[in-house]
């Protein structure tokens, strides 16, 4: 999962990282303020945005917009000092307020848990196949097959969201630090290996190509 925090030092980001590591295998990118912010989501996916607010109504207002616009699957989670702006926050599209334990990165790290659940997990069970996030080990039927590096991230990302499409970009920018200079093809290797390994012991396939779309995992 690649992050967005906005406004935070490059210190605090530091020590919410280790925290959002227990729960997820995650990238994140740290924006000053709302317009470098918009610097990083003209050219990157991201699942998730976490914004201190700045108190500028009409600067978030068309940041949520055009994030929104861009991938409507993407939670908003705002850091406020100031309860009384709640309300206006969600009318705006926020997903999520914190307006307590702003210092503390590890109930921060809780709440994003808590917003993200359906993307966190330690393992994927499907029948006979386990796969073992956490260790990242494969198991089908008490047999290992071998994955390593970013081919294992692969098939882990796509387990984790079963049935969604994904681009190439979309997973070069969800699971490589620099994906400006990750092309196309890199993905399409990786992709070759899992069906070949998984195909070798399951006997069939689990990750399809969707035309002119991209993938995903079907079990």
């Amino acid at each position: 999962m690649r992050i967005l925090t906005v406004g935070f030092s490059d210190e605090y980001v530091k020590e919410l990282e280790k925290e959002l590591e227990k729960y997820f295998i995650c990238i994140v990118d740290n924006a000053k303020d709302l317009y470098d912010a918009t610097n990083f989501t003209d050219f990157r996916h991201y699942e998730l945005v976490v914004i201190v607010d700045e108190g500028v109504k009409f600067s978030l207002e068309r940041y949520v917009n055009e994030v929104k616009k861009k991938k409507s699957e993407t939670k908003i989670i705002i850091l406020s000092e100031n309860i009384s702006r709640q309300e206006g926050f969600f009318t705006l599209g926020i997903d999520d307020v914190i307006s307590q334990h702003c210092e503390h990165p590890d109930l921060i790290a809780a709440r994003v848990l808590s917003n993200m659940r359906h993307l966190f997990g330690t393992q994927v069970s499907i029948d006979k196949l386990v796969i073992d996030i956490a260790n990242k080990k494969i198991e089908y039927d008490d047999k290992i097959v071998s994955l390593n590096g970013k081919t294992f991230d692969i098939l882990a990302y796509l387990a984790l969201r079963k049935q969604r499409v994904f681009s190439k970009d979309e997973i070069i920018n969800a699971l490589w630090e620099e994906p400006e200079y990750v092309s196309d093809n890199t993905v399409e290797v990786a992709i070759n290996q899992i069906r070949k390994r998984l195909k070798s012991i399951l006997g069939f396939q689990v990750i399809h190509t969707v035309r002119r779309r991209g993938y995903k995992f079907s079990y």
